[in-house]
C-alpha cells in the first residue's frame, strides 16, 4: 500500500458518518431523548434564556438564535444532511448534537412529575462544535430558569461525556471535551471541576457584562479521553450507573482494564520489595558463613607473630591454657553487654533498634504521603 492511499485511509477514519442517530439516555433525575424543532417554543416558556449574560455571556437574543441554529444542525445530521445542506451548517463541517432533557422527578411534591406543562421538558444539552479530524467537541447545558441548582446538569453531563468519550460505534470516539465559561459563572465552574475538568486557558475580556459595565474573561476547561472517569463522576454524587447508557459497558470494561493493570504493578512491587528481602538475607547468611569459617580456621591456626596481634585478651588467656578473668560487677568494673543491657532494660525496642530522633513517629506523619 503507498503512502498516499494510507494518509487516505487514516483521514477517512477521522471523518465523522454522513448520518448520526441520536441514542436516549437514561438518568438518575432526568432521561435525555433527540431534541427536535418543536422543543424551542418550550425552552421560551421555561425563560431558559434569563440571565444568559451571566450564564454563558450572550445577551438573550443571541442566545436563543445560538440554540435555535445548534438543533437545527442537529436534527440535520440525523436526517443524512451535509452540513451545507442544513442552512446554519459549520464552515468547518464540525456537527452538532442536540437532546431534550425531561424531568422525572417531583420537587414541589404535589403527585405530579415537574414541567408538566412543557412535556417535561426542562432545558437541553448539547454537543457542539464536534470536529472529526482533532476528536473534539464542546458540551453545554442550558435550563429553565426555574430549574437550576438542583443537580440536573451532574446528572446529565457525565452520561453524555460518557457516550462522547466511547469507542465507535458505541460514542463518538472523542479525544478530548471541553466548556467555555465566563469568569463570574463559578457555580458552572464548580460543577466543571468536580466533574474532571481543569482549566486550560484564558481568553482575556473576551465577553462583555452589560451589569458590571465591564468586560469579563472566559475560561475554557477540558477533559481528556485517559483522564476522564465516568464510572468515578457519578459515584461523586451518589449517581447511579445505567449499564444500558451508551459507552457504559466500554467504560466498565476500560476500568477493570485500568485496576487490573494497577494491581498487577502492585503485585509486581511486592515481589521485586520480597527479592531485594531475599538477597539481603542471602548476603547476610553468605557473611555469616564466612566469618564462621574465618573463625574456624583462625582457632586451628598456630600461634603465630602476626595473628597474635589479632587476639583478644580473652583469646590469648585461652590459648595459654589461663583460666578466663573474673567479671567484676562493681561500678568501677567492665561494662555489661549489649546482650545484658537489652534483658535489663524496659524500653520497647532493644538497645540496639533504639530510633534516632530523625526517625521518630512525631517526625515521620505524613512521609510519603501522596500530595493532591
Amino acid at each position: 500500500m503507498s503512502e498516499h492511499t494510507e494518509a487516505s485511509v487514516s483521514e477517512q477514519r477521522r471523518d465523522l458518518p454522513s448520518r448520526i442517530v441520536i441514542p436516549p439516555i437514561r438518568g438518575e433525575m432526568v432521561h435525555l431523548r433527540p431534541a427536535t424543532m418543536e422543543d424551542l417554543p418550550k425552552l421560551d416558556e421555561l425563560e431558559a434564556y434569563h440571565g444568559a449574560n451571566r450564564i454563558t455571556g450572550k445577551d438573550e437574543n443571541a442566545e436563543r438564535a445560538v440554540v435555535h441554529a445548534w438543533v437545527r444542525r442537529s436534527v440535520a445530521w440525523t436526517q443524512g444532511q451535509a452540513p451545507s445542506e442544513s442552512g446554519v451548517g459549520d464552515p468547518e463541517s464540525r456537527r452538532t448534537m442536540a437532546w431534550a432533557v425531561l424531568t422525572d422527578a417531583d420537587h414541589d411534591a404535589d403527585h405530579v412529575t415537574d414541567a408538566a406543562s412543557t412535556g417535561n421538558v426542562i432545558g437541553m444539552i448539547f454537543l457542539i462544535d464536534i470536529d472529526g479530524w482533532s476528536r473534539s467537541a464542546r458540551i453545554q447545558v442550558i435550563l429553565g430558569k426555574d430549574y437550576r441548582g438542583r443537580g440536573y446538569s451532574r446528572d446529565a453531563m457525565p452520561r453524555v461525556m460518557t457516550y462522547g468519550f466511547a469507542p465507535e460505534p458505541a460514542g463518538l470516539g472523542m479525544h478530548r471535551i471541553w466548556v467555555a465559561v465566563p469568569e463570574q459563572n463559578s457555580r458552572s465552574v464548580s460543577v466543571y471541576q468536580s466533574l474532571g475538568f481543569v482549566p486550560s486557558g484564558t481568553s482575556r475580556d473576551a465577553l462583555w457584562d452589560p451589569t458590571t459595565g465591564k468586560y469579563q474573561d472566559l475560561i475554557v476547561m477540558d477533559t481528556l479521553f485517559d483522564e476522564y472517569d465516568p464510572i468515578r463522576s457519578l459515584d461523586a454524587f451518589g449517581m447511579h450507573v445505567f449499564e444500558d447508557n451508551p459507552g457504559i459497558q466500554e467504560a466498565l470494561s476500560a476500568r477493570e482494564h485500568s485496576i487490573a493493570i494497577q494491581q498487577r504493578q502492585r503485585e509486581q512491587e511486592d515481589a521485586a520489595g520480597e527479592g531485594a528481602t531475599d538477597a539481603t538475607a542471602s548476603d547476610a547468611d553468605v557473611r555469616d558463613d564466612a566469618t564462621a569459617t574465618r573463625d574456624r580456621v583462625e582457632r586451628h591456626t598456630e600461634p603465630t607473630r602476626e595473628n597474635a596481634h589479632r587476639m583478644t585478651p580473652d583469646e590469648a588467656r585461652e590459648r595459654l591454657g589461663l583460666p578466663p578473668k573474673n567479671v567484676s560487677g562493681t561500678s568501677g568494673g567492665t561494662h555489661a553487654t549489649r546482650e545484658s543491657a537489652d534483658e535489663e532494660s524496659n524500653w520497647p525496642y532493644g538497645q540496639s533498634e533504639r530510633k534516632t530522633s530523625k526517625d521518630a513517629w512525631w517526625r515521620t506523619l505524613g512521609r510519603g504521603r501522596k500530595r493532591e
